[in-house]
């Protein structure tokens, strides 16, 4: 952005905030230009540098509780992506209301059974099964490259009882064999579409 500009961007601000706001970012990106071209591509010591990176290596601290957040909005995400356009509004809002919460307190569960070092090291997958598949998402290690857990939704379509969503997870453990419940939701007497479609 031009000099110029910048600053008549900051004069405009001022002007109509009536010295309410003060855009501190502006101030500081005018001040910044107005450096020196010597002082603006001067690079620093690399003593400098390093203390630096050390510092902010060390304020930078492991938060398990929005580490766990995170993983729960990728898994929301994941989820909805699984569904696809033609199941996702159907089921959307139960699946929030019952389906999320045990998804957290599985993650949950899953984060007190690791060390802070090995929990930083925890990832989920990017890419849902399409499809007939039950694959909505993993939980890996990268620093082993293993799962730890997997989570999963199947069709299930129990005698004149429609279709319904059984979502679930299975635990590294014991190798991915038991199910451990998330909830079910009902579909329809219909059979429901294939996932991602």
């Amino acid at each position: 952005m031009n000099n110029w500009l910048r600053k008549t961007l900051f004069v405009l601000v001022s002007v109509l905030s009536f010295g309410l706001v003060t855009p501190t970012h502006l101030i500081d990106q005018v001040n910044a230009d107005n450096r020196t071209d010597r002082d603006a591509f001067e690079a620093p010591s690399k003593e400098i540098a390093f203390g630096q990176s050390n510092t902010i290596k060390e304020e930078m601290e492991f938060d398990k509780d929005k580490f766990i957040e995170e993983l729960l909005i990728q898994a929301e995400f994941q989820s909805y992506q699984k569904f696809g356009t033609k199941i996702k509004p159907v089921i959307e809002n139960e699946f929030r209301e019952v389906i999320l919460p045990n998804i957290e307190k599985a993650l949950e569960e899953m984060s007190v059974q690791f060390p802070e070092d090995d929990l930083k090291n925890l990832t989920i997958s990017e890419h849902p099964s399409a499809g007939l598949s039950e694959k909505i998402f993993n939980i890996t290690n990268q620093g082993t490259g293993q799962d730890v857990l997997r989570f999963h939704v199947r069709r299930d379509n129990p005698p004149q009882a429609g279709y319904w969503f059984n979502f679930h997870y299975h635990t590294y453990h014991d190798e991915f064999q038991s199910h451990h419940e998330l909830g079910s939701i009902y579909w329809a007497k219909n059979t429901p579409p294939k996932w991602m479609s």
